[in-house]
């Protein structure tokens, strides 16, 4: 059994490589459209929630939620390059369906119904979706590297 040595730590006196002004740009707005898609991806997963051929629910806000989550997540860490873009559309995403099940609508109906299973099951697998898309991303190491 060999032992490999760690790789050596770049040295301490590197300066940073500065950060140009398109690329400042690139990133912000990065996080920008992924909020705004996630905005869009949680009212789009809102109406899809009881969606109904011949009476018999269809699980497609499932699927949506899953898919548009993913894609949210990979698109906020690879314009950004941090992990940490990931939080905004997570954190956004959740709120969003925390406050459409706890809403009361003027009639006393709930937006998200506590017997609609497709509702619950969306909102488990969409955010279950940014949690194991963080999690890799994490396993994976560091995002941006120094050139």
């Amino acid at each position: 059994m060999t032992l490999e040595a760690p790789a050596p730590a770049p040295p301490a006196d590197e300066p940073a490589p500065e950060r140009t002004g398109l690329e400042r740009l690139i990133r912000v707005g990065g996080v920008v459209v992924s909020v705004l898609a996630t905005i869009l991806s949680a009212l789009l997963e809102l109406f899809l929630t009881p969606l109904r051929a011949d009476g018999v629910p269809i699980g497609l806000a499932v699927v949506v939620a899953v898919a548009g989550n993913y894609a949210i997540s990979w698109f906020a860490l690879t314009t950004v390059g941090r992990r940490w873009a990931l939080g905004p559309p997570w954190a956004l995403w959740t709120a969003i369906m925390f406050f459409a099940a706890g809403t009361r609508t003027a009639e006393g109906d709930f937006l998200i119904a506590g017997d609609n299973w497709i509702a619950l099951v969306m909102i488990l697998a969409g955010s279950l979706t940014f949690a194991v898309f963080t999690y890799r991303a994490i396993l994976r190491g560091p995002t941006v590297t120094k050139s």
